[in-house]
């Protein structure tokens, strides 16, 4: 099962680098996905996505605080509006069109209605917060009798 978990996490890695230069395909959903599997599989490399200076922020900023930034609130709506248009411009049926238009709004809802950073904290919150992290394991793969 470690296996399986240690894969998708390398397949969702692969996903969001693909998908912090195409417009169309989300970053943040495919590293928190990897975060998890991860976690499940390997912590060495779980623990590296977390410290990792680029990849790991809008992990702990979902964490923290179900938080999506500014910069990836604009991204995601460019990429609903041209996924969107595409279907436009392939002549997608009509009723598919109304359930991806509705599909699509419910998505930017929920984006926009999250807030941009994590909560702020006071210092004593915060160091509690980070030693409570520091603390943690990440959860161990499940033995033959559970999974």
């Amino acid at each position: 099962m470690r296996a399986f978990w240690f894969t998708l996490g390398c397949l969702s890695i692969a996903l969001g680098a693909i998908g912090a230069v195409l417009p169309l395909l989300p970053t943040v959903p495919f590293l928190l996905l990897a975060a998890i599997s991860f976690s499940k599989s390997s912590p060495r490399v779980h623990d590296w996505l977390i410290a990792h200076p680029r990849l790991g922020k809008p992990i702990e900023d979902w964490r923290r605080g179900g938080a999506i930034g500014p910069r990836a609130k604009k991204m995601a709506s460019v990429s609903i509006l041209a996924a969107f248009g595409i279907s436009l411009a392939l002549g997608v049926a009509p009723w598919a069109l109304a359930l991806q238009a509705a599909a699509l709004c419910c998505v930017a809802v929920f984006i926009w209605t999250r807030p941009d950073h994590p909560p702020v904290l006071d210092p004593q919150a915060e160091q509690a917060l980070a030693e409570q992290a520091a603390a943690q394991q990440p959860l161990a793969a499940p033995g033959p009798a559970e999974g």
